[in-house]
C-alpha cells in the first residue's frame, strides 16, 4: 500500500506542476504598430491591412492576434446570415466609425477605425475622406458573405 500511495502522490505532484506551468506562461501579447496608408478606394486593401491581422485572411475570425484577444473576433462571413439574410450595412459602418459598443463584454478592444483613418486622411474634406474609406470597407465586407 505504500508504493501506491508514493505513485499517487508523484503523479499528483506532477500534475500540480504541470498546471502551475501552463498557467504561469505568458498570454500572447499584441503588438501596436502605427496605422498604415491604403488606397481610399480598396476595400479589400483596407481589409488586409488594418483587419485580417484579428478576423483572418478569409474574415473567419482566425487572425493570428486572435489568440491575444478577451473576445474571440466574430467570423465576418457569417454577418448576413446572423441578420436574417440581409447584409447590416449601416452597423457595420457605426461600428467602423464608432468603435463596438457592447457593454457585456467589457472594453471593445476593437480599434476606432473612423478616428483612425481620419489620421491617414489628405488635407481637405478629412470627413468626406473617412466616410468614402468606411464605405469601401463596409462593401468589401458585404462582397466576402457566405
Amino acid at each position: 500500500m505504500p508504493k501506491f500511495t508514493s505513485v499517487v502522490l508523484t503523479v499528483g505532484v506532477l500534475s500540480a506542476a504541470a498546471i502551475l506551468a501552463v498557467a504561469q506562461q505568458a498570454p500572447p501579447q499584441i503588438k501596436q504598430v502605427p496605422i498604415k496608408p491604403t488606397s481610399i478606394t480598396s476595400g479589400p486593401q483596407m481589409y488586409t491591412t488594418y483587419c485580417a491581422v484579428c478576423h483572418g485572411a478569409g474574415g473567419k475570425g482566425d487572425g493570428p492576434a486572435a489568440p491575444a484577444l478577451k473576445t474571440p473576433p466574430p467570423d465576418l462571413t457569417l454577418l448576413s446570415q446572423k441578420n436574417g439574410g440581409k447584409f447590416p450595412s449601416i452597423h457595420v459602418m457605426n461600428e467602423l466609425q464608432s468603435g463596438v459598443q457592447n457593454p457585456a463584454h467589457g472594453t471593445a478592444e476593437m480599434p476606432i477605425w473612423g478616428d483612425l483613418m481620419m489620421s491617414l486622411n489628405s488635407p481637405g474634406d478629412a470627413t468626406m475622406q473617412t466616410h468614402i474609406r468606411i464605405n469601401n470597407l463596409t462593401n468589401y465586407l458585404k462582397s466576402i458573405q457566405k
